[in-house]
């Protein structure tokens, strides 16, 4: 994908440029319920996300900490599969574009595409087991935007990309600390919509402080012009001010709302606010990090 398709047809890129500096949350889908994970897209959408991330669960979550893998689990007991995902995702509205991240098994297991079914007809025929379009064109009817596959290297990554590019969607990828050389190359080939900045080593979580590591990445990744946005550690106002001030283009916030989920068991009504407000002050931080001036909200 070219930087001019991208700058042209990315909705993601396109919500990143005109919110500068964005803020892009995650939270799994079907924690604790896919009813009330409607409910807290909802509230994202209203405190202030730009983009949303969903978490599609799987069984081996490998790049996922113990606050996002326990949300997964969560998701899985409660009976979450990937149609019911899909469901779930045709009947969202919101002003913040949806990106789905899951890994790269459950693209390969999904079933035939349309075009699939029309050539086949009733007959039952084995199906290519490596092929992803079925997932994309599925993700495409959805309404997705995007996706994001953690466990999906940047070299084997050529029939996504060409199933995203058929269906118009982005395929990110994640950018971590120690990604240089040639390997930086063929990612940031292939990347589009924005390049996930890994803040630091190691599995998602929120963290106390910023990782020294985000200023060096995103110093690395400057001459390329696709968006950057840093996740893996974020969890307050303040965090978000400092990667904005550093030259990122958006954060990613996951495991603190994740968090705050978990907190508040089940109902979604508590949890709700909490994701809302939770947004707010982190895209306050953010515009804080990008020079606007931010008054705080009153005290009730």
């Amino acid at each position: 994908m070219t930087d001019e398709q991208t700058t042209a047809d990315s909705e993601i890129e396109a919500a990143i440029r005109e919110n500068h500096p964005a803020l892009i949350t995650y939270i799994t889908a079907g924690d604790p319920s896919l009813e009330d994970t409607t409910e807290y897209v909802e509230a994202l959408d209203r405190g202030g996300a730009d983009l949303i991330e969903l978490g599609l669960p799987f069984s081996e979550p490998i790049a996922e900490g113990p606050t996002i893998q326990a949300a997964i689990n969560r998701a899985l007991e409660a009976g979450t599969t990937p149609e019911g995902f899909f469901e779930l995702v045709d009947d969202l509205e919101t002003e913040a574009p949806l990106l789905v991240m899951t890994y790269y098994n459950m693209l390969l297991q999904y079933g035939p595409s349309e075009a699939q079914r029309a050539s086949e007809g009733d007959a039952e025929k084995p199906r290519n087991e490596a092929d992803v379009r079925p997932f994309v064109e599925r993700a495409a009817e959805a309404g997705l935007s995007g996706i994001i596959v953690p466990d999906l290297p940047a070299e084997e990554a050529d029939p996504l990309r060409e199933a995203c590019d058929e269906h118009g969607l982005d395929l990110v990828f994640i950018v971590a600390p120690t990604t240089e050389g040639e390997r930086l190359e063929r990612i940031m080939s292939q990347v589009s919509g924005f390049a996930y900045v890994q803040a630091r080593l190691g599995t998602t979580g929120a963290r106390a402080d910023v990782s020294n590591a985000t200023h060096d990445s995103l110093t690395r990744l400057e001459e390329y012009e696709v968006p950057k946005a840093v996740g893996f550690g974020v969890s307050e106002g303040d965090h978000a001010a400092e990667i904005i001030e550093a030259g990122a283009d958006g954060v990613i916030v996951g495991s603190a709302l994740v968090d705050i989920i978990a907190e508040h068991g089940e109902g979604n009504a508590p949890a709700a606010a909490a994701l809302e407000a939770k947004a707010a002050e982190l895209k306050r931080g953010a515009r804080r990090g990008g020079g606007v001036d931010v008054p705080e909200p009153e005290q009730p």
